[in-house]
């Protein structure tokens, strides 16, 4: 288990997520708790990149309940279909929001938040959670978020069971 991240601060964010990658994967290899291996990969993405909130949210029954998180406080239920998070849910796929305010239906757990990027963890084809980043900044998020975000939900998505 890694005791640090290995964090090169002025490099591009692709090259970043290269990095991260690994040292996601090995800190969170043969640990079984669910709880500690969502909360390590949240803190490891805040203090990477500078992330404004980094969380999941977890599939219970028709909603999403908030899991470990790093950030303000957040909402702590969103329905199937509502909201980035349900949209992404309801969808199966991530979505990126250069604009908070521009995406109809959302929810703004913190007036703070400017874009946001949502990434389903799917397994067995059902989503069993989304990883939810949002960043104080416009347009934000781009491609190599997406990749690099679907590759460490890819990791976490065992962890589930």
């Amino acid at each position: 288990m890694a005791d640090e991240l290995n964090i090169v601060a002025n490099i591009p964010k692709k090259d970043k997520y290269e990095l991260l990658i690994p040292q996601l994967d090995a800190l969170i290899n043969g640990e079984t708790s669910l709880i500690a291996n969502l909360a390590n990969v949240a803190a490891a993405l805040r203090q990477t990149f500078g992330f404004f909130w980094v969380g999941f949210y977890l599939v219970d029954g028709n909603e999403l309940v908030l899991g470990p998180f790093q950030g303000d406080i957040a909402c702590t239920r969103i329905a199937f279909g509502k909201g980035v998070c349900g949209t992404s849910w309801k969808e199966k796929q991530t979505i990126i929001v250069p604009n908070v305010d521009e995406f109809p239906g959302h929810i703004a757990c913190s007036s703070a938040s400017r874009s946001e990027i949502v990434i389903p963890l799917v397994s067995n084809e059902k989503v069993i959670a989304v990883l939810d980043v949002d960043s104080h900044v416009l347009n934000d998020f781009d491609t190599d978020d997406k990749d690099g975000l679907e590759k460490i939900a890819a990791l976490l998505t065992p962890c589930f069971g």
